[in-house]
């Protein structure tokens, strides 16, 4: 049976992020069930969850309270096109992620996935400016290593080769400043100093180049695919005002960092600013199906408020602010609210932060062990090439799903895994690096 079902996954199913060649000695995992922080394969393996199935997964794998949100919305209405009508899960969900930015990002535009609301939020960005009769501010700043999605719009503030290169052609490239990735301090250096001095480069682009600079997209506090590179929240302050100086949307794109993964709701609230534009999605709505959505200041809104179907926002997707995806979200910010989430975390990330520090001390290979909130990661140093293929398989081996990017091994669980479970999941770990160095 099991041989059978991966055979026609790899004739029929072309997975992402993957070179399908891989498959023929590293074959995809079966998976028909799910429980808490557990993965259930065909053969009956449990496996801990430690990345949250790329990131999306708070509460567990099938969680009781967001099922029932779900059974009961399927017993009312399962979709109804946004454009020219609206239903009670996107306006409540809609008002409740407006309160808590407190007020400052009032309006909801939905889609599907973090990489379209990267695209809703550069056009929205672009297309205020020309509404504005500043039509020259047409231009995008990245930071260096930032990812931002894998479609043409996305890639242009991308900043990591192996997913733009190939595209190069067909993309119109931002302008990249240095990263504030704490890794890159000097001796003597502290994070803060990193952050200071990225800074400053951000700001000889904005003196020089501003007045032709739509926004400036950036990953608050942690840069996922660039190896959760983390910095400052110094850095985010002065990014702030200095956009706030030369007229500059800041975007932050907190897609992965979202949804309390930082140690706050919002990772830019630690530096206590506010964004023009915030792009959400993966654990918005637990896990469950896909939703996105792109928050943005009353002025912003403002700009496209007109008789002129030409200077409204034309941008749509079928399935924009889908009820039931908009139920699962709002079921999982009852799950925040109702359990006090943040301050359970609090209590989870000092226990992952242990851990981090007694699995691996001193470890002649670890380097940069990091942690921000409920993420944490180190990097390996002298890496074998396919050494993200061979942890993957050794932490499978030994009963996790773990998936590093490029030489760093990092961990993402679900708020639901136990102490008992986040220890085995760190025991996995160290299994797996000493069975996949040479």
């Amino acid at each position: 049976m099991s041989a059978t079902l991966l055979q026609r996954s790899l004739a029929a199913v072309w997975h992402p992020c993957t070179q399908m060649k891989h498959h023929e000695t590293l074959p995809p995992v079966p998976i028909v069930g799910g429980e808490g922080p557990w993965l259930i394969t065909e053969n009956g393996q449990r496996l801990l969850d430690g990345i949250s199935s790329w990131w999306v997964n708070l509460f567990g794998h099938c969680n009781p309270r967001i099922n029932a949100a779900l059974r009961d919305q399927l017993d009312r209405l399962e979709h109804a096109m946004l454009a020219g009508f609206t239903h009670p899960p996107v306006v409540e969900l809609s008002e409740r992620l407006a309160a808590l930015t407190g007020g400052a990002l009032g309006h909801a535009f939905y889609a599907s996935d973090g990489a379209s609301a990267t695209e809703i939020a550069l056009k929205m960005s672009f297309h205020a400016w020309r509404n504005l009769g500043l039509p020259q501010k047409n231009r995008f700043v990245c930071l260096e290593g930032g990812y931002h999605g894998e479609t043409v719009g996305a890639l242009a503030v991308t900043d990591v080769a192996l997913f733009r290169d190939a595209y190069a052609p067909l993309v119109r490239l931002a302008d990249t400043v240095p990263s504030p990735d704490a890794r890159r301090a000097a001796p003597g250096e502290s994070a803060a100093d990193v952050a200071r001095r990225a800074a400053g480069a951000l700001a000889a682009k904005l003196d020089a180049e501003g007045e032709h600079i739509a926004a400036f997209i950036l990953e608050p506090l942690v840069q996922g695919a660039a190896g959760m590179a983390m910095y400052d929240p110094e850095y985010l302050r002065l990014a702030r005002a200095l956009c706030d100086r030369h007229r500059v949307h800041l975007i932050c794109d907190e897609i992965a960092v979202g949804c309390g993964r930082t140690g706050t709701f919002f990772a830019h609230e630690q530096a206590d600013i506010r964004p023009d534009l915030l792009c959400l999605s993966k654990g918005i709505s637990g896990g469950y199906l896909p939703l996105s959505v792109v928050l943005c200041r009353d002025d912003i809104f403002r700009a496209f408020y007109d008789d002129d179907m030409r200077r409204g926002f034309l941008h749509s997707h079928s399935y924009t602010g889908n009820p039931l995806a908009c139920r699962a979200a709002l079921a999982t910010l009852d799950i925040f609210a109702e359990d006090d989430v943040l301050a359970a975390n609090r209590e989870r990330a000092a226990l992952l932060g242990r851990l981090l520090a007694e699995t691996f001390p001193g470890h002649a290979k670890v380097r940069h062990p990091r942690q921000r909130g409920m993420i944490a990661a180190f990097d390996v140093e002298d890496a074998p090439p396919d050494f993200s293929r061979r942890f993957f398989a050794a932490a499978l081996a030994a009963g996790a799903l773990l998936r590093p990017i490029g030489n760093t091994v990092y961990f993402m669980p679900p708020y639901v895994m136990g102490d008992a479970e986040l220890r085995a999941l760190f025991a996995a770990a160290a299994h797996a690096l000493e069975g996949s160095l040479p």
